[in-house]
């Protein structure tokens, strides 16, 4: 009898154990979301495409920021202090914000120079001579966002590392659920925002190999290098102004032509602006929860 009595708590507390092998429906939402970022491709990368993208990304960033509030996100962060995978992912927390940072810098840069082009084709003051002037100067500025884009990849080739989560035998498969979900967030967020640095530049290659060292980190069915921005709103805009700076003869059609191409890409610009926006606030708070609760 007193061996029957004890199978009912051997038995409950075998049920116990098993529980951590299905995951919270909050980190099942959150790989959702990140399948569909991951689905979000194409041979090419329209502004159209790219805004998708950036979509996707944001639900999966929202429902990482809810997954932080979560007793047991806080649980596993707290019991794993000491880890490696908790430095690396503050680390990568901070390396996100960064290299948001420099697409919104680049957007910024970038719109502000074609409001003031815009703005004199529009009044037609000044005439060709300030016009020329003008573009001549937006030029010299892609440039400028050029160079500060392939810093930021530089940047990134010289931190990023290849997520490892190969110890975790002693882990239960809640915690690592939990730590491949927010490993692969961070790759799959990188991945979109080196995309849209790439499409910003106006060029379908870099010279960094930072693109290829994280592509290589996502599965092979994400975007390769050779599928970035082909013919962005952004290089239509740099051809419009060296055709328009170099032209050698009557420069109206030029001037329609990098008209209509600057309103294309100041719609392009607003539309990013706003995702990025959303996606940097969210990417504060994420990395603020990480912190009360490692500090706490």
């Amino acid at each position: 009898m007193a061996s029957s009595s004890l199978n009912p708590k051997s038995h409950s507390h075998g049920r116990s154990n098993s529980l951590p092998s299905r995951p919270h429906p909050l980190i099942i939402k959150c790989n959702e979301h990140l399948d569909s970022l991951r689905a979000s491709k194409a041979t090419t990368f329209s502004s159209l495409v790219l805004s998708h993208k950036i979509r996707c990304l944001q639900d999966l960033i929202e429902c990482v920021e809810n997954l932080t509030h979560l007793p047991l996100t806080q649980d596993v962060l707290l019991h794993e202090r000491q880890e490696n995978w908790v430095d690396e992912l503050l680390d990568g927390s901070l390396r996100l914000l960064d290299v948001c940072s420099a697409a919104k810098d680049a957007l910024l840069h970038t719109k502000e120079c074609a409001r003031e082009l815009h703005s004199i084709i529009r009044r037609k003051r000044g005439g060709e001579v300030e016009l020329t002037a003008e573009a001549k100067k937006f030029l010299t500025s892609r440039k400028v966002v050029k160079k500060a884009i392939s810093k930021a990849f530089a940047n990134l080739n010289g931190t990023s590392k290849s997520c490892n989560i190969s110890s975790t035998t002693n882990k239960d498969h809640q915690t690592v659920a939990l730590i491949t979900l927010l490993q692969d967030t961070e790759v799959a967020t990188l991945s979109t925002f080196q995309t849209l640095l790439q499409f910003i530049s106006g060029s379908t290659q870099t010279k960094s190999n930072s693109w290829l060292s994280i592509s290589k980190m996502i599965q092979p069915k994400r975007v390769s290098c050779s599928e970035v921005a082909d013919e962005s709103e952004f290089a239509q805009v740099d051809a419009a102004l060296q055709s328009f700076v170099f032209a050698k003869t009557c420069k109206f059609e030029e001037t329609n032509n990098l008209q209509s191409h600057l309103e294309k890409m100041e719609s392009c610009i607003q539309d990013f602006e706003e995702g990025l926006e959303f996606l940097f606030r969210r990417l504060i708070k994420i990395r603020v929860s990480l912190l009360n609760v490692l500090n706490h």
